[in-house]
């Protein structure tokens, strides 16, 4: 036995209790506290590009932009740079920031991808849902109706997503959730222009697909989905061209 061995201590595997190692002696930077302000500005200006009232193409002034929104420059100057790394902005050497003018293979990416997650979103959901869940369905296409007889823009958007929201919850899918999240907000500004040259087929579709999830038809629930969803694709990619030949000829 030998006598000259150091008793041992717990925190190491030789028993040792380790002082200040390899983290304790290198710098970290800290984690920043929640910058409330800076979130609440970022999310204001997303809200501002996907309902149309910041425009593609448009020249953001950061002046103009913190006047409107009640706060300092600076908010708003951290709130660009960010919205340039996520797409939704523009940075110009010397001219400065514009709302990105989405490209065809960018819409066209963004809505395929949407359309093969939730044509499996659907399938699940059809599977899933009980008497409950199919109420609510029913509750968000009359919301929806509703805001489709009042020609209301916002109304449409918003409880369009919502409803394809809740199909996606339906889905049981925690992964599958998260990957529509990603491109939910992006599909809103795609679809906001849409809505109302949509606005009868859409919700006609959406009648469809609620009574095929309360049947439990989980095939015609994504056939119905994946119709839908590329409908939503080509409609847009139709006024996308209509626009351009308009502006041509003007």
């Amino acid at each position: 036995m030998n006598h000259n061995a150091s008793p041992a201590t717990p925190g190491s595997p030789s028993g040792r209790r380790r002082g200040r190692g390899a983290l304790g002696s290198s710098p970290v930077q800290r984690v920043q506290r929640p910058a409330p302000l800076r979130q609440a500005v970022y999310d204001a200006l997303v809200e501002l590009i996907i309902n149309g009232t910041l425009k593609p193409g448009q020249h953001l002034v950061e002046l103009e932009l913190a006047e409107l929104l009640g706060v300092s420059r600076q908010p708003v100057r951290e709130a660009l740079q960010r919205l340039q790394t996520e797409g939704w902005v523009d940075l110009r050497p010397a001219q400065g920031a514009f709302v990105h003018l989405p490209t065809e293979a960018e819409a066209d990416q963004l809505l395929g991808v949407r359309s093969v997650l939730e044509t499996y979103s659907a399938r699940l959901a059809a599977q899933q849902a009980d008497a409950q869940d199919v109420e609510r369905l029913w509750e968000l296409q009359r919301e929806g109706e509703r805001a489709l007889a009042d020609d209301d823009v916002d109304g449409l958007v918003s409880t369009n997503a919502r409803l394809h929201a809740f199909i996606t919850e339906l889905s049981g899918n925690a992964v599958l959730a998260e990957l529509i999240a990603l491109v939910d907000r992006r599909v809103r500004w795609y679809y906001t222009p849409i809505a109302r040259p949509r606005g009868h087929d859409s919700w006609a579709e959406h009648a469809e697909l609620i009574r095929a999830i309360a049947a439990g038809d989980a095939d015609t629930a994504s056939q119905v989905m994946n119709r839908h969803t590329e409908r939503t694709r080509q409609t847009y990619h139709e006024r996308r061209t209509a626009a351009g030949d308009e502006n041509t000829s003007g």
